[in-house]
C-alpha cells in the first residue's frame, strides 16, 4: 500500500521523537526526513523502537512530503511553516505561533473535538498546548451548557512532568533539582499558555476568568489538571454534561473515579472525573482530568489532525 510522506521539524525533541515514532508505525505514513540542526547528520534511537537520522533544517525535502510537522522552538517555527507551505505541504505546527490568542487569526485550531470540521482537510491547522488541551477539554461541555456561573473564576491548579519543559539542558531541571521535589512555577496568572485559553473561552462567548497556576511533577510525563468551576445550579449528576458532550469520542474518557497519570501515559487520551463540591455556598464542580503531554498534550493529538487533514481515519496510528 502506498503510503504518504510526512516530515518533522525539530524531530530531537520529546515532542518531535514521539511524532517521529508515530510515523514510523503508521499503517498509511513514512518518515521522509527529520531534521535537527545541532544534531545533524546523528542516529537517535526513537521511544518505542526504530531510528532516525537527522538532517538539518535547510537541507529538508520539503517538497517530497505530503504533510509536515513543525516542532521548532516557539518564535522559529512560523518562518518555516510558511516554506514548508510554499513548498506544498500541509502543515500541524506544534508550537504557539499561529495559535488563538497570540496575535495570529484564520487558522484552525487544533482542539480536535471542538473544531473537527474545520480541522478536516485543512491545509495547515495550529495544535494546541498541553496545558490547554488538559483544561479546555474538560471546560468545553461546561461553557457550552451554559453551566459555568455569569462572572465566575475557575481556577486551573495542572501539574506536569518535566518533558513538557522541553529538551534543552536546564539547570532547574537537573535530577537533583526534580526528584523528591514539587513546585509552582508561571505563578501570577502570566503562563504563556493562558493567551490561547482565554481566546478560545472568548470564542465560546464565556463569561468567566481564568486563574491558571502549572506545577513541575518529578515524572517523566503526564498532566493532571483540577479544575474548579462555580456553576449556575447544582448537578445531579455531576459526569452528565461530560458523557453528553463526548458521547462516541474514541480519545475522551469520563470515568466515575478519578484519573491518574498512570491511566494515560503512552495513549493519545483525555480522562475526565468530576463532582460537586460539598460545604460550599455556590454550586462549584470540581473536575479532574490527565493526559500524556507527549501524546495527547502534543505528538498524538498532531497526528489526530493530520489524519483528518490527510484525509485519513482519525484514530489511524494512535495508541489508545
Amino acid at each position: 500500500m502506498h503510503k504518504l510522506p510526512i516530515g518533522v521539524l525539530g524531530a530531537s525533541g520529546y515532542a518531535g521523537r514521539e511524532l517521529c515514532a508515530l510515523v514510523q508505525r503508521h499503517p498509511h505514513m513514512s518518515l521522509a526526513f527529520a531534521t535537527a540542526n545541532e544534531q545533524r547528520g546523528k542516529t537517535a534511537e526513537l521511544p518505542g523502537g526504530g531510528r532516525i537520522t537527522f538532517v538539518a533544517t535547510e537541507d529538508a525535502p520539503l517538497a517530497d512530503a505530503a504533510l509536515v510537522f513543525s516542532s521548532l522552538p516557539h518564535g522559529a517555527s512560523k518562518q518555516w511553516v510558511e516554506r514548508v507551505r510554499s513548498a506544498g505541504a500541509r502543515v500541524v505546527d506544534l508550537s504557539t505561533d499561529l495559535r488563538v490568542g497570540n496575535g495570529e487569526s484564520g487558522v484552525p485550531y487544533g482542539l480536535t473535538e471542538w473544531k473537527r470540521a474545520e480541522i478536516a482537510g485543512a491545509e495547515l491547522v495550529a495544535n494546541p498546548g498541553c496545558y490547554p488541551t488538559s483544561i479546555l477539554v474538560p471546560l468545553l461541555p461546561l461553557v457550552e451548557q451554559g453551566l459555568v456561573a455569569e462572572g465566575a473564576t475557575i481556577v486551573a491548579d495542572s501539574a506536569s512532568g518535566v518533558t513538557g519543559a522541553g529538551f534543552s539542558a536546564r539547570t532547574d531541571l537537573l535530577f537533583g533539582e526534580i526528584t523528591e521535589n514539587y513546585r509552582a512555577y508561571g505563578i501570577g496568572n502570566t503562563h504563556r499558555h493562558l493567551n490561547e485559553m482565554r481566546a478560545v473561552l472568548g470564542a465560546l462567548h464565556a463569561d468567566a476568568d481564568l486563574s491558571f497556576t502549572p506545577h513541575l511533577l518529578p515524572t517523566a510525563r503526564g498532566i493532571l489538571s483540577t479544575l474548579t468551576v462555580p456553576l449556575t445550579r447544582t448537578l445531579d449528576d455531576a459526569l452528565a454534561p461530560f458523557r453528553a458532550r463526548y458521547a462516541g469520542e474514541r480519545f475522551i474518557e469520563v470515568t466515575d473515579g478519578p484519573p491518574e497519570l498512570r491511566h494515560v501515559n503512552h495513549r493519545n487520551v483525555v480522562r475526565i472525573h468530576a463532582t460537586m463540591l460539598q460545604g460550599v455556598r455556590r454550586p462549584t464542580l470540581l473536575v479532574l482530568s490527565a493526559i500524556d503531554n507527549l501524546m495527547k498534550g502534543a505528538a498524538g493529538q498532531a497526528l489526530q489532525n493530520a489524519n483528518l487533514m490527510l484525509g485519513l481515519d482519525e484514530a489511524s496510528g494512535l495508541p489508545v
